[in-house]
């Protein structure tokens, strides 16, 4: 099972190493990872392997929500399933 999580914000040091420090955590696996900076902005985009996570996909995402503000970003997590229907016409 897959999610994907996006990142986006100011940019700052370190933002790749917490993002990626706190999925490891919570055994989430990075499989790709995509992540640009814009001007002062900074956007990433992962996909990552959410089948060993312990508890529902739903506390996950708020918890990455959370931290997101903890570290002054944006950052939402989605089914890979729901990501890709969204972005389909």
């Amino acid at each position: 099972m897959r999610a994907v999580v996006t990142v986006t914000g100011k940019d700052k040091k370190g933002i790749i190493a917490k993002v990626s420090n706190f999925l490891a955590e919570r055994d989430v696996n990075i499989e790709d990872i995509s992540q640009t900076i814009l001007g002062e902005y900074f956007a990433m985009i992962m996909l990552v392997d959410i089948s060993k996570i312990k508890g529902e996909l739903s506390v996950l995402a708020a918890e990455c929500a959370k931290m997101g503000e903890s570290i002054g970003m944006s950052i939402h997590l989605q089914h890979e399933d729901i990501f890709n229907a969204m972005h389909n016409i």
